[in-house]
């Protein structure tokens, strides 16, 4: 099976999980959420060399174990493929080498982690999702690799992961993905922040007035950086603070429990920008995995 029946198989079964777990196609997927709808046992917790296992009903599952040492992208990401392998029927599998980054395309995947990598993209990043994070970053289309690691931050997915599937969505043509797909994230991430010097597993994420009444799900060091002229945070809810790094920002600290309101104004603003920040961490233990 070559790359492109898996997606056709992997775009049709990610549309009816949506539908049956009751997926809002146009916002940010809720992948852990999912997993629990779909009567998914699972836990997290620290694995060296595995990404995830799926047991299947055979192998008395349904269920998911997930690597507790992973950042939540990527997390997120194996959580997506194992919940693949269930909606898809596969055998149990255990997922421990199996990079996108290093092995994508190459053909050495066996059809069954082809079709439930494929299954990932399109159940994180529906296409309505991703019309919607792009009107609201480049008027619908995007002219520059920082455009996609905004959108990127929107859906919760890697960067390498985004600039492929908007090729699959045909948004971006092959050969600006390929020169995109090799830009480092770390120097979008240093763009966007102005040329400030970032952590290792830090990201960025871009507030507009076109933020207005969304959600920003991030994770402690994670950094919230207003764009427009003379823009400004009201006082900080507990969980966020001023960053030096660069004006006009916020981090996450690890003070940031239950989702807060934020808001922004700006000149030429007609009204404050309202925002809802969610801290979206890895999964640990049993009760995490699977919230309410």
């Amino acid at each position: 099976m070559n790359w492109a029946v898996a997606h056709r198989i992997a775009g049709i079964a990610a549309a009816q999980a949506h539908r049956d777990l009751g997926i809002d196609r146009a916002r940010y997927v809720p992948v852990h959420q999912a997993l629990k709808a779909a009567e998914v046992v699972g836990m997290a917790q620290p694995m060296p060399r595995l990404f995830g296992v799926y047991f299947s009903p055979a192998d008395n599952g349904p269920a998911v174990l997930l690597n507790a040492n992973l950042d939540i992208v990527t997390q997120r990401h194996t959580a997506a493929h194992e919940l693949g392998h269930h909606q898809l029927r596969h055998r149990t599998a255990a997922d421990d080498d199996l990079s996108p980054a290093l092995r994508w395309g190459n053909g050495s995947w066996p059809d069954e982690e082809k079709t439930a990598e494929a299954f990932a993209a399109w159940f994180l990043m529906p296409r309505p999702a991703v019309l919607a994070g792009l009107d609201r970053i480049c008027q619908g289309r995007p002219t520059s690799p920082e455009h996609v690691y905004r959108l990127a931050r929107e859906l919760g997915t890697s960067y390498a992961g985004t600039v492929r599937h908007l090729q699959n969505l045909r948004l971006l043509d092959a050969d600006r993905a390929r020169q995109w797909a090799k830009i480092p994230p770390a120097a979008l991430r240093g763009s966007l922040a102005g040329g400030a010097a970032l952590p290792a597993d830090t990201h960025v994420h871009v507030v507009t007035v076109g933020s207005h009444l969304q959600q920003v799900h991030a994770d402690v060091g994670d950094v919230l950086i207003i764009r427009g002229d003379g823009a400004a945070f009201a006082p900080l809810p507990k969980g966020l603070v001023c960053w030096t790094g660069a004006a006009q920002a916020a981090v996450v600290t690890d003070e940031l429990s239950d989702p807060v309101v934020l808001e922004v104004s700006a000149a030429g603003w007609d009204e404050p920008v309202q925002l809802t920040v969610v801290r979206d961490s890895p999964r640990v233990g049993v009760h995490d995995v699977w919230p309410d």
